[in-house]
């Protein structure tokens, strides 16, 4: 007896298979340059692939036979909860769920949770079943509560002027980033967890960056950061291998993570910040403070400059 099933996923970061190349060069001066262009005369090149890689969790679902019935299970290798939903598109020789039952569930981080089961019809013919699911990080359910305004990401007594922040914005025109906050900095300025939390993404070794959001947009380094309340931080355009945490890690408030760089879609060396909720399979960005030497907090704004306390 055979049972079939297709999945279509929606992941929770895209990313590409490609690799990129870095070109090592000396300059005029006799310096080393690294970059993702050739120069003009290529005799003296040394060439390198680099592999895009992502370290990601996956989500999916199974089914088996117990008894007389098939049980769907789902499964999340995330270090984060996950928000599934799933659609029947074709059901042959089985029970059809239950009216009530609502085809959406929020996965634990690391878990195996079942979903339903269906019932084999007697007098029938074989059993097929044809599923699609999409699912997204964190738990709808989540309410942004920072106790107290974010550390800013860089190195204590520094400062460095913002370029985007809501509401005078350039490119921050979508839900998931109407509230990020770039940051312009040099590449390989340190960056330091802005809050406590658990690392559930990391993506290291892009190396190039453009102005196509379609393009250049995957390409761009990042760690998430799962706080406590259920938001996530995103800490993009960092600099290739220079992230210092990976999956499963919890970071503390002013941990060093990475360094800034200038990857994905980007015009400039910066950093991206944003903390972000998931709104029932969409992401929602989340207006956000940062800390001051007195204890309070202060709204970022364009062309202000943020200190780290």
């Amino acid at each position: 007896m055979a049972i079939f099933a297709i999945a279509a996923l929606t992941l929770v970061v895209s990313g590409v298979a490609s690799s990129q190349s870095m070109y090592k060069y000396r300059g005029d001066d006799g310096e080393w340059i690294y970059s993702d262009r050739p120069p003009d005369d290529e005799a003296m090149v040394e060439v390198r692939d680099l592999e895009v890689s992502k370290s990601v969790g996956t989500v999916d679902v199974t089914h088996g036979f117990v008894g007389q019935s098939v049980e769907l299970t789902a499964h999340n290798e995330f270090y984060a909860p996950v928000e599934l939903t799933l659609k029947i598109k074709t059901i042959q020789g089985l029970q059809y769920p239950h009216p009530d039952q609502a085809m959406r569930w929020v996965l634990p981080a690391r878990s195996d949770t079942p979903l339903f089961a269906l019932d084999l019809l007697e007098n029938s013919s074989p059993p097929f079943l044809e599923y699609q699911f999409k699912y997204l990080a964190g738990d709808p359910s989540a309410r942004h509560r920072p106790g107290g305004g974010y550390r800013a990401p860089f190195a204590v007594a520094s400062n460095y002027p913002i370029t985007q922040a809501f509401p005078e914005i350039a490119t921050h025109t979508t839900p998931d980033s109407q509230y990020a906050v770039d940051l312009a900095m040099p590449i390989g300025t340190d960056i330091f967890a802005a809050r406590d939390g658990v690392v559930f993404d990391v993506a290291s070794n892009n190396f190039t960056a453009g102005l196509d959001p379609a393009l250049d947009g995957p390409k761009a380094n990042v760690v998430r950061v799962m706080h406590d309340d259920g938001t996530y931080a995103i800490y993009a355009h960092l600099n290739t291998n220079t992230i210092r945490v990976r999956p499963g890690d919890r970071v503390r408030r002013g941990e060093y993570i990475a360094d800034s760089g200038n990857t994905g879609f980007s015009s400039g060396p910066h950093l991206h910040f944003a903390v972000l909720r998931n709104a029932g399979m969409r992401v929602e960005s989340v207006p956000v403070t940062f800390a001051t030497a007195d204890s309070n907090s202060v709204v970022p704004s364009t062309g202000a400059v943020l200190t780290a306390h």
